[in-house]
């Protein structure tokens, strides 16, 4: 057998599982419409979006691959093939921090799928407030970057707002140089957001030393300038370069390779346990020696283990201060509940912000 009668029958292998998986994949869309009905017939007013089911199901997806596809490829896969058969179900509005092409809209596309309807807000406090109003079923809003920090504004929102956190997202943050013109020496100014031109400031240093740097809004924004400026670069992802017709002039010039950063996905239920679950509290405490140690004493008495710590001005008196903390586990779980009673009684201020997945990859 030759060359070409040795690819004619791998391609005819490849168009008879093709359609075999297209098969498939409609009964799955069949599935999905089927729980559809039954909720519906029980209630109205169903909930048909399960992040502690979606995580389940993406879990055992990376448990049972086996390659040659990778797990990130796998379960990219499996995201759009359950946000394509949610969208039979209810079309999900995620409200989004905007501008079309942030970051932000990039995290809600990796947590929910490109199924959604994904709206675009001005304000992180515009996010919550049309979650809050039922204008969006779902939120994305930013809360830390490995290298910049947590987002105050995030955490300060959940002072008042009565959201739940449903979710988690984790985004490897990459940021381009991007231009109409391919000529590096051609640039007099780059626009991004501070945290951008924060976190490339060594290859900024290096290799446009002499150029104006300029911090707006968003890195969207940034790219909607560079098309409109002469001369003028932007710091922001290969979405708003393609969204804006910019050419990628440098790569990932990050200085921090693993530069990550997080998300939480607000919205107005609280969810049930996935088997691998964070729970986020915001704490206070009375201003008195030792005060911190007694209030986080329960964690480690029901060998809790702490992931995060956070203080924020309460807004209630000067030096006053509440602690936004993240625990492994769900408060469903036995030790997680016990310590949490614990907590209860020693907090000045107790709000459970939530208990929700782990983010999966």
């Amino acid at each position: 057998m030759n060359e070409e009668q040795q690819l004619a029958q791998i391609r005819d292998r490849i168009d008879e599982l093709d359609g075999q998986l297209q098969d498939l994949l409609n009964a799955r869309a069949r599935a999905a419409q089927d729980v559809a009905r039954i909720k519906l017939a029980s209630d109205p007013d169903a909930v048909f979006y399960r992040p502690e089911r979606e995580a389940q199901v993406l879990r055992m997806v990376k448990q049972r691959n086996t390659g040659p596809l990778g797990d990130e490829a796998v379960t990219r896969l499996f995201r759009e093939i359950m946000s394509e058969c949610l969208a039979l179900e209810l079309p999900l509005r995620v409200g989004f921090l905007g501008p079309e092409g942030t970051f932000t809209q990039a995290a809600a596309l990796k947590h929910f799928g490109h199924a959604v309807k994904p709206v675009p807000m001005a304000a992180i406090s515009d996010v919550f407030q049309e979650v809050e109003s039922g204008g969006c079923h779902y939120g994305v809003v930013p809360v830390e970057n490995s290298s910049e920090g947590v987002v105050s504004h995030t955490l300060d929102m959940f002072l008042n707002s009565p959201l739940k956190i449903c979710g988690e997202v984790t985004l490897r943050i990459h940021h381009n140089l991007l231009g109409s013109n391919a000529n590096l020496g051609d640039l007099k100014v780059v626009y991004s957001h501070q945290q951008s031109l924060a976190q490339c400031r060594g290859w900024l240093d290096r290799h446009l030393p002499l150029v104006e740097r300029i911090a707006v809004g968003s890195n969207a924004e940034a790219a909607r300038l560079a098309t409109q400026t002469p001369h003028a670069g932007a710091i922001a992802g290969s979405t708003a370069a393609e969204l804006y017709g910019l050419q990628v002039l440098a790569p990932n010039i990050e200085d921090e390779p693993g530069n990550t950063t997080r998300f939480l996905v607000i919205g107005q239920q609280s969810v049930p346990a996935s088997g691998d679950d964070k729970t986020s509290l915001l704490l206070s405490t009375r201003n008195e020696a030792g005060g911190l140690y007694r209030l986080l004493a329960p964690l480690s008495e029901h060998g809790i283990s702490m992931t995060r710590i956070e203080s924020r001005p309460s807004r209630r008196g000067n030096w006053d201060y509440v602690f936004f903390v993240d625990i492994n586990g769900h408060r469903e779980d036995e030790k997680v509940a016990l310590a949490l009673a614990a907590l209860r009684q020693q907090a000045g201020m107790y709000k459970e912000l939530g208990s929700y997945p782990k983010a999966v990859l």
